[in-house]
């Protein structure tokens, strides 16, 4: 996830967002780009499949940047 400009090299924006009551979304460069399963219940593991909607699943959200 770089991108060479000249002599120096410039890494993407990644963050990983917990959603309230949902998956991590993976965000590259303000996109997002893939959604992780929090509730242990999709059966596309590890991508989400919307099953929290269904199994009562709760949380707060929260927000890493990676570096």
């Amino acid at each position: 996830m770089s991108e060479e400009r000249g002599d120096s090299v410039s890494m993407s924006d990644v963050v990983i967002r917990s959603t309230e009551n949902g998956p991590n979304l993976v965000i590259v460069d303000r996109k997002v780009v893939q959604a992780w399963c929090r509730c242990g219940g999709s059966t596309l593991m590890p991508f989400c499949d919307g099953t929290h909607k269904k199994n009562g699943f709760m949380a707060k959200t929260h927000e890493v940047k990676v570096r």
